[in-house]
């Protein structure tokens, strides 16, 4: 299945959610200036949800489509996996069929700046590593963090910084903006998942420290959690903060984000668009993302989904990855 995007107007206002910032990169003025957006209250964030998309575009880079590897692309089209069941990086419009969201839009973005066509292919997320393998797509672009296992198998241009979001009811009192905050409250993780691996570091360091243990919580999916969340079950969702933040802006009378942390903590993890190992797309993919950064057309996709402060200033091809533990 596939799905092409289509023009249509702006249809859904929400309120933007802002956040403290945490995380090994981010210093005590940057804590400080998102503490002061906070208390100056929400921003309005206008997102199409309809199946007709303003689309954001940039233009043709030479400099890109000279590093595409001959053979590859010569039908003029780019295939790009994505995971079309997360809000708002990937998620169905209105008529439940198109395929919106950040990580589209960041693929439309790539397709221009090499000259080609974009066809997007929905992929269940256990299927993006071998549909990348194969050949099956030309990329994925789903919020795949960049590993030094996954390095093994893939090449990565990175596109934004990876950050996790600690989201709470909205008349929540809780701030988190250090392990220590997260002592002796309940909280939703996804088992496996990075953010469980920091979750119990944290929980592990605050017991040595004769702090309270935190109580973890699992739930077989968002939904439950999510109710979890609103009936006062548990304090916090732990989770990607693209998801929170969208949650917390399209309903803040319910929901607000308390709390970043960077996805590596303690070091830094990125979010990059995935190529099978050698085949030589990510070199002119990192280039293709430099001239979007440096012509503001990226800028403007992460504005339109509220997800701004995951931007990063330059794409690299295969940055350090995450170490399996």
């Amino acid at each position: 299945m596939t799905t092409r995007f289509r023009r249509g107007p702006l249809v859904a206002v929400l309120a933007a959610a802002t956040a403290l910032a945490l995380g090994a990169c981010t210093s005590s003025s940057e804590i400080e200036h998102t503490a002061a957006q906070e208390s100056a209250g929400p921003s309005a964030l206008v997102v199409d949800t309809s199946p007709q998309q303003h689309r954001i575009h940039t233009a043709k880079n030479q400099d890109a489509i000279d590093l595409l590897p001959p053979g590859l692309v010569d039908d003029g089209v780019l295939t790009v996996a994505t995971t079309p069941y997360s809000a708002p990086l990937g998620f169905y419009a209105d008529d439940n069929a198109t395929v919106i969201g950040s990580d589209p839009d960041i693929a439309q973005l790539v397709a221009d700046a090499l000259g080609l066509k974009l066809e997007l292919v929905p992929t269940a997320w256990e299927n993006w590593p071998l549909a990348t393998q194969s050949g099956q797509v030309d990329v994925t672009i789903s919020n795949v963090t960049v590993t030094e296992e996954r390095k093994q198998l893939f090449d990565f241009a990175s596109y934004r910084v990876d950050t996790l979001g600690f989201l709470a009811a909205a008349d929540s009192k809780i701030k988190i903006t250090k392990p220590a905050d997260v002592a002796g409250l309940k909280i939703a993780v996804g088992s496996g998942t990075n953010q469980e691996k920091i979750l119990l570091e944290w929980d592990k360091e605050n017991q040595a420290a004769g702090l309270e243990p935190v109580d973890v919580q699992y739930y077989q999916n968002d939904s439950d959690t999510t109710l979890a969340l609103q009936s006062g079950r548990i304090d916090l969702s732990f989770g990607p903060n693209a998801t929170a933040a969208y949650k917390a802006a399209t309903k803040p009378d319910d929901f607000k984000v308390v709390g970043q942390v960077n996805g590596g903590w303690p070091d830094t993890a990125n979010i990059a668009v995935a190529t099978a190992k050698g085949n030589g797309l990510a070199p002119a993919i990192s280039a293709a993302l430099n001239g979007a950064i440096a012509d503001g057309s990226y800028q403007k996709v992460l504005e339109r989904w509220g997800l701004t402060s995951e931007s990063t200033d330059k794409s690299e091809t295969n940055p350090p990855g995450l170490k399996t533990p």
